[in-house]
């Protein structure tokens, strides 16, 4: 069994289709799948799909490039709005100096607001970091004397430094189809030496297909080769890393956890 633990299913390519790949998601072994948030205002959005498929579940928060859009949304309607009983994470929010998107002063203020409601909730933060390893590690770290918080570097693409300090901060680095790609050496190095309890798949769907799929639109179905490369990686069998990253997805995860043990109670 494995967890796609971050994919972006309300976006096209995938929302018209759904049913359909959630179907596929399953057959290749793919048991859960969180459809990330990058508007607050869509929450609704995100929720239905959550509602309606019970494979899925949901998080809220704004993405860096959106961040000029919800510059002001307050850390408390987020914790509200993450209460809903299909919402298990704060995010993606983060830094991205790569697209700038948004100018950079709106996307710390907005990150921080991010942390804040990942503390004041509980839950774990889905971390989007490009390009800003330097200024990602000095607000971790600020934030991390301030009150501690769980969170997840999502799609890891950064350099060795971000990695060990994330881990250090107690955070967990989820791996996606970058990691099959030929040129990703240091990336793989960077996953060879990730503790495995911190080790997280994901395929950000509908961006970033992994080898072979490579070039096409990504799903969750295809999480699985991320798998196998990462299994090959650390010295694990496909079926041992699947079961390492569902129990650390249901580890961080909490909430989804314990939903799905009232499911099948």
């Amino acid at each position: 069994m494995l967890v796609d633990s971050h994919c972006h299913l309300d976006y096209p390519g995938l929302a018209e289709r759904l049913p359909e790949v959630i179907a596929r998601a399953a057959s290749a072994g793919v048991s859960r799948m969180v459809t990330i948030s990058t508007h607050v205002g869509r929450f609704a959005a995100y929720r239905a799909i959550a509602e309606a498929h019970e494979r899925v579940f949901c998080t809220i928060g704004t993405h860096p490039h959106h961040a000029a859009e919800e510059p002001d949304v307050p850390a408390s309607e987020i914790v509200a709005l993450s209460a809903h009983p299909r919402c298990v994470a704060i995010g993606e929010a983060g830094l991205d100096f790569y697209y700038d998107r948004s100018p950079r002063d709106i996307q710390r203020r907005v990150f921080r607001g991010h942390i804040e409601a990942a503390r004041e909730s509980g839950l774990p933060l889905v971390i989007h970091a490009r390009e800003a390893d330097d200024e990602m590690i000095a607000i971790l770290t600020e934030e991390a004397r301030r009150g501690r918080f769980d969170a997840v570097l999502h799609c890891f693409s950064s350099g060795a430094r971000l990695a060990e300090v994330g881990i250090e901060l107690g955070f967990f680095l989820s791996f996606s189809g970058i990691l099959t790609f030929k040129r990703s050496e240091e990336l793989r190095r960077i996953a060879a030496n990730t503790p495995f309890d911190r080790l997280l798949v994901e395929t950000d769907a509908p961006y970033l297909a992994p080898e072979p799929h490579r070039g096409r639109a990504n799903e969750p179905a295809y999480v699985a080769h991320t798998a196998r490369v990462l299994a090959e990686v650390v010295g694990l069998s496909a079926d041992e890393l699947a079961g390492l990253t569902t129990d650390n997805f249901y580890r961080l995860f909490a909430k989804a956890a314990a939903a799905d043990r009232v499911a099948s109670a």
